[in-house]
């Protein structure tokens, strides 16, 4: 059975926070990839969505999942620039990598919030170790579905080094479960 879900977009970051390099979803095949967009002055981001990621980072292997923030700024964008961003991770002791999403060239909504089409903040992204788009959710996920989703991602087929983008061989394909819409099914 083909995987019915398509290649999650590249992300465009004017700069990465807590990381030394800048980060691709090309540079995360292989992982389960959990985005949390947000802006720090949302307070569904701030109670939920933030904490949220940060106790799956600190649950599950970096080996298996890869948690980046997305600041996706679409108002008030003076009030949340570079400075006050860094004093907000640091304050709320955020430890993952956090790209700044591109200004759009016109208009408020940033490059990867249109890319995405995401309809506010917070929104939660689930890509998969092959680099598919698998869940965006925006609003808040119980923790305990997040932590079962994101499981259920890591326990698919791996991707593997000198496999192709997104491609699966006709033996991988008889062993990888199939999911959609509705589910994960063996």
């Amino acid at each position: 059975m083909r995987n019915k879900f398509q290649q999650a977009p590249e992300l465009q970051i004017s700069q990465w926070m807590n990381s030394d390099k800048d980060i691709s979803l090309k540079s995360c095949l292989g992982k389960v990839v959990l985005i949390e967009a947000f802006q720090m002055l949302c307070p569904g981001c701030v109670e939920h969505g933030l904490p949220q990621a940060q106790k799956a980072q600190q649950l599950f292997s970096p080996d298996d999942l890869a948690v980046l923030g997305l600041h996706s700024v679409f108002e008030h964008h003076a009030a949340m620039g570079p400075e006050s961003l860094k004093a907000f991770l640091y304050e709320y002791r955020i430890t993952f990598p956090v790209g700044i999403d591109m200004p759009a060239d016109q208009g408020p909504v940033p490059k990867t919030m249109a890319r995405y089409q995401l309809q506010g903040t917070p929104t939660l992204i689930l890509i998969d170790r092959q680099g598919k788009l698998r869940r965006q959710k925006f609003g808040m996920i119980s923790d305990l579905q997040l932590g079962a989703e994101i499981m259920s991602l890591i326990k698919e087929q791996p991707f593997k080094a000198g496999q192709s983008k997104g491609h699966i061989s006709d033996e991988e394909q008889g062993k990888e479960a199939s999911c959609d819409e509705t589910g994960c099914h063996a």
